[in-house]
């Protein structure tokens, strides 16, 4: 399936998504937002990232920055970080470039490693757009953690590529419907900077139906 660029979601909103679905509908759906700290800390962090005037050039690599990306059949689109094209006999021709380069996408992240594959999926889903646009297989990318000031590799194997696949199947299907999935709280829920526009707490109160319900019965 090819999707029409007007369909095109944020590749961003993976992380989201896989973090709590409600949280990625209400940022994405229903277009609210709030900052915490952690907000503020991961923008300024992207904001160093995401200088698109700055190019360096290394021995045998090439370091681009906030590169525009999308692929009509994730029907996707965002911007990486940092990408390093590094020589290799496998890769592309680069404009004015001599040789040949495979691209390695790099994607920042402020705090450290987490337990599920939001920022695996996010950085994968870069590399497929990266791999559409320009004809080419990559097989590794890196996440850097800011708070460990350290890069992990990533291996974009066929597993973790059907999760993007399906992660962005679903993420489009509740968009089409403009659904915004109800609240399930979790420890997580005190960490999300839109706790108070999600009201988590409100679940336990069941629906407004019982709650009137409840409330005639104790009328006397």
């Amino acid at each position: 399936m090819a999707y029409n660029e007007d369909e095109y979601l944020q590749l961003s909103g993976i992380q989201h998504f896989r973090f709590c679905r409600r949280q990625w509908a209400l940022i994405h759906i229903e277009n609210l937002w709030a900052e915490n700290v952690r907000t503020v800390d991961g923008e300024l962090m992207h904001e160093r990232a995401h200088d698109s005037g700055l190019r360096e050039k290394r021995a045998g690599v090439i370091v681009t920055r906030d590169l525009a990306i999308s692929s009509q059949t994730l029907g996707a689109s965002g911007a990486c970080d940092v990408v390093e094209f590094r020589k290799s006999a496998d890769g592309i021709p680069l404009p004015g470039e001599e040789g040949r380069f495979l691209p390695y996408p790099v994607e920042y992240k402020h705090g450290s490693p987490r337990e599920d594959l939001a920022n695996e999926l996010q950085l994968c889903g870069q590399a497929m757009c990266l791999e559409e646009m320009l004809c080419c297989d990559i097989q590794k990318g890196a996440l850097y953690f800011g708070e460990m000031r350290h890069r992990i590799e990533v291996e974009f194997t066929p597993e973790l590529r059907r999760e993007v696949l399906e992660t962005l199947t679903e993420m489009h299907s509740l968009y089409r419907r403009g659904h915004t999935p109800k609240v399930k709280p979790t420890k997580s829920c005190n960490a999300c900077s839109l706790k108070d526009l999600c009201l988590p707490r409100m679940s336990r109160c069941g629906s407004v139906k019982s709650y009137l319900q409840r409330h005639m019965e104790e009328i006397p």
